[in-house]
């Protein structure tokens, strides 16, 4: 990552130097990483240094362990993936947007980059999303609202409508066409045990 970008000095430590054996290690090394964070309109670079601790009279080392991350090894902070998803699914604002945005920041991180970053966070969201959605189809009575979205027609060459049913605050299902015939209020109603109802139609 750039020199140029300024850099907050994270320090981990272990809580006790102080061996098995009795006697109190020396610092011999850390080992340094970066993640890169973001405040919007300014990135900045996380550097998290963890010192080695050595005894030298039972040559034993040890070392904070590696903070845990959202995506193992990648550089991108809590932060920074937050400010994508939020702006592409709460702002509506596409990757190769926010690309543009980022390079007005100062630094250039490729639309591709950014992709892999919102499926590795939708991989950690999904036991999320499930529990959810179990809580809401648990509900004796479910309200919804079904929205239509333009897709491409796979081998199509062109787009088409598939019909959402959307209850706060995420997707639970979609389909071909609307209402309870051959809708996502159908399908979403087989795993229901009571009634839905959706734009005036409702199912038990």
């Amino acid at each position: 990552m750039p020199e140029r970008l300024p850099r907050t000095e994270i320090h981990h430590e272990p809580e006790s130097i102080v061996c098995t054996c009795g006697c109190e290690r020396v610092r011999v090394g850390e080992d340094i990483s970066e993640k890169l964070d973001y405040t919007p309109g300014v990135f900045t670079v996380e550097r998290h240094i963890r010192g080695k601790w050595a005894c030298k009279a039972c040559e034993t080392l040890i070392q904070a362990p590696v903070p845990a991350h959202v995506i193992d090894k990648g550089i991108p902070t809590t932060g920074l993936l937050a400010q994508v998803l939020v702006a592409k699914f709460g702002d509506h604002l596409p990757l190769y947007r926010q690309e543009r945005i980022f390079v007005r920041a100062g630094l250039a991180i490729p639309q591709s980059t950014l992709g892999a970053w919102v499926g590795a966070c939708g991989v950690q969201l999904q036991p999320l999303v499930d529990a959810l959605r179990e809580a809401l189809l648990a509900q004796a009575v479910l309200h919804a609202d079904e929205t239509p979205v333009q897709m491409l027609a796979p081998g199509k060459g062109k787009t088409l409508d598939r019909w959402y049913e959307r209850r706060p605050p995420f997707a639970l299902d979609s389909g071909p066409g609307h209402g309870s015939d051959f809708g996502s209020v159908g399908s979403l109603q087989n795993r229901m045990a009571s009634m839905c109802q959706s734009g005036g139609v409702a199912t038990t």
